[in-house]
């Protein structure tokens, strides 16, 4: 993921620094070190891509620096929980969450209070298998997270807490028969006025019964899930909205190209076109803390344009 975004501002013309523990092979300026002890105060902007735990404490180490911050670790603890933030921080800019705001947030705007709004989102081997039919795209320790910290959702115009990977359906996936689970995404998006919301998880059929029944240990799961490059691979994401007698569904879906996966692309391809808006629009945002769902209309039509020219399949029904 943080490969393929480096890749993109490099490509775009923008002088980008690397930083990592581990030595990599970078068209980016690239410093082996530790992100934490760095100089980033010359920095324009800074793209926060560590996971978890580890992004929110950089983020959280730079919300008083004055600078532009995009935050794409998707953390359980979240930026906007952060006080006192004199720093400019965007956060969640990837697919889902991130391309799913966008998308709702457009809806909202053009329709008003939503009644129902159901997004089904997931990265997945092209076909399944005898095993797990499953390959972590990013940060395995983060999915075992998704699997069981409580769903926050939206039913009756409240939010309410469910357990995760509840409301256990069958969906077809552009034509692939797929399991849809209750899972935490939301985030942001619990702020936007609905009746009914709800994020799933799709995985293919037997891949979270054989999570819920699995005697192995986190470590031994993260191993199971090793992300195998040379194994064909989808992303496909539906997000569904009902306001009144108006409905729409927009139908997201790649399977990754040129050796780079489909979650680095969708993922990857909206953090970047973000980055680049802010850099050419540094008024879009004062200082505090903005999801996605906060970026103009204008900005979210350039995401899709240019996830299309990527080709992205993006199809709005």
């Amino acid at each position: 993921m943080g490969s393929f975004v480096t890749r993109k501002l490099v490509e775009a013309g923008f002088e980008v620094h690397l930083y990592d523990v581990v030595e990599r092979e970078t068209a980016a300026t690239f410093h082996l070190c530790d992100a934490f002890s760095a100089d980033h105060s010359s920095a324009d902007i800074i793209v926060n891509m560590l996971p978890g735990s580890l992004g929110n404490q950089m983020t959280k180490s730079l919300k008083n620096t004055g600078q532009r911050i995009v935050d794409l670790s998707f953390s359980e603890t979240t930026p906007d929980q952060l006080t006192d933030v004199s720093s400019s921080i965007l956060w969640d800019v990837g697919i889902a969450p991130g391309l799913s705001n966008m998308l709702v947030a457009k809806a909202a705007r053009q329709f008003g209070e939503l009644d129902e709004v159901s997004i089904k989102v997931g990265g997945n081997p092209q076909q399944p298998d005898s095993e797990w039919s499953y390959m972590a795209p990013f940060s395995p320790h983060d999915v075992i997270a998704e699997y069981t910290r409580p769903a926050r959702v939206i039913r009756d115009g409240s939010q309410v807490e469910v357990s995760a990977m509840s409301d256990l359906h069958s969906i077809d996936a552009n034509g692939r028969v797929m399991d849809a689970f209750l899972t935490d995404g939301l985030r942001s998006l619990l702020e936007i006025p609905a009746n009914k919301m709800g994020e799933y998880t799709v995985r293919w059929p037997g891949h979270i019964q054989k999570y819920q029944n699995t005697e192995l240990n986190p470590e031994e799961l993260v191993e199971a899930w090793r992300m195998d490059y040379s194994r064909p691979e989808f992303t496909w994401m539906e997000v569904s909205i009902k306001s009144g007698e108006t409905s729409q569904t927009w139908i997201i879906e790649d399977r990754g190209k040129d050796g780079d996966s489909s979650m680095a692309r969708t993922t990857g391809l909206v953090t970047a076109s973000c980055v680049i808006a802010w850099i050419d629009r540094p008024e879009m945002f004062n200082s505090g803390v903005f999801a996605p769902e906060d970026l103009p209309n204008d900005v979210i039509d350039l995401v899709i344009e240019v996830m299309r020219s990527e080709g992205v399949s993006i199809v709005l029904q």
